[in-house]
């Protein structure tokens, strides 16, 4: 099939860019001695996290149950969720999962570790549990060193679980002294911190500047996106998604409307390009997106787009672009060579 053989609007992977994206960032993890487990969040594709593994990752990280759910079955055996799994129902489907694969976890309070230490007795099962710790991102994690150390001492005195490390998002020098002032004080007790887990694409090429971080989780760097080009973690000729739409209207000669809206774009206004980067047209401002259809500002551009012009637009946050699509095509040049299911997307729960 070709490209412009596709209805749309439609997600479009370019093939040569995400296997160059992959193995960029590999190749720098391996160069710096650093284990690469990359975030499938953004892609949420079983056969690019294959892609991911192949590559030389050492697992992979899920944000959700759902996700991970979904990868095992596609045959994914090592995955870290980095989200604390509260409720009876999770638990059960939890330790499920912890039965098929290798699966390490984190959490941030006792009352997540006491759950997961009366599933994994129930399951006959022990658990990896990694501790998550605030680095000033200020959402989930312990706040000091203190707490991190005392739940650290909570997790190895529970029959059913065993303590791994450390993980925190973003990565940076607040960390690195996070890390070392809980690492002092787990010392007495003879507790090692063997894993120190950060993550972020738009940090990633300073992951060899983090003392002591041992694995990273990126998620974006696969396919790129405005927040990323902006955050200078990629260049433009690396961006290797796009939603692909058709210009429907030219209500007035400075105004044209898109077939892709909230529903394949998301709604995440950016300073720089409002709702996205129209590749044919950088002068174009995207400036509204209703469900079906996106506002466009031609008035700065020399040449202006005809009714039945297709165009393609980079998300500024392609995480959530990607959970509205069922299916990503993926292309070179303007063959379509495959058409992965979206698999993961929706999975929340």
């Amino acid at each position: 099939m070709k490209l412009d053989e596709l209805d749309t609007p439609a997600l479009i992977v370019d093939l040569d860019r995400l296997r160059a994206n992959i193995e960029r960032l590999q190749r720098y993890l391996d160069a710096h001695g650093i284990a690469n487990r990359p975030h499938i969040k953004t892609h949420k594709v079983p056969q690019i996290a294959q892609m991911q593994l192949a590559a030389g990752a050492v697992g992979i990280t899920c944000q959700k149950l759902g996700e991970a759910e979904v990868m095992a079955d596609a045959g994914c055996t090592d995955i870290f969720l980095p989200y604390n799994i509260i409720g009876e129902a999770k638990l059960a489907r939890l330790t499920a999962l912890a039965r098929r694969i290798n699966l390490s976890l984190t959490a941030d309070s006792a009352f997540a570790v006491h759950g997961y230490a009366r599933a994994a007795q129930e399951a006959g099962l022990v658990l990896d549990v990694l501790i998550e710790f605030d680095s000033g991102m200020g959402r989930c994690g312990v706040q000091t060193p203190a707490e991190a150390a005392t739940l650290a001492r909570q997790i190895v005195a529970m029959p059913g679980l065993c303590f791994r490390g450390l993980m925190t998002y973003p990565g940076n020098a607040q960390a690195d002294l996070f890390v070392r002032e809980t690492r002092a004080l787990l010392a007495a007790d003879g507790i090692p911190i063997e894993r120190v887990s950060y993550g972020g694409t738009p940090t990633m090429w300073q992951a060899h500047e983090r003392s002591e971080v041992t694995e990273y989780r990126a998620g974006t760097y696969v396919y790129g996106d405005c927040a990323t080009l902006y955050a200078g973690a990629m260049t433009p000729d690396q961006i290797a998604l796009y939603v692909l739409a058709t210009v429907v209207s030219r209500p007035t000669a400075g105004r044209a409307i898109l077939d892709a809206g909230s529903k394949a774009l998301s709604e995440h206004p950016s300073a720089q390009n409002d709702y996205g980067l129209i590749l044919e047209y950088p002068q174009a401002r995207l400036t509204r997106l209703s469900e079906e259809h996106g506002w466009v500002d031609l008035r700065a551009c020399a040449n202006r787009p005809p009714i039945g012009e297709r165009v393609r637009i980079v998300p500024n946050h392609v995480c959530t672009a990607v959970n509205l699509f069922d299916h990503v095509f993926g292309v070179r040049g303007d063959e379509v060579e495959v058409m992965w299911p979206v698999a993961a997307r929706g999975q929340v729960r």
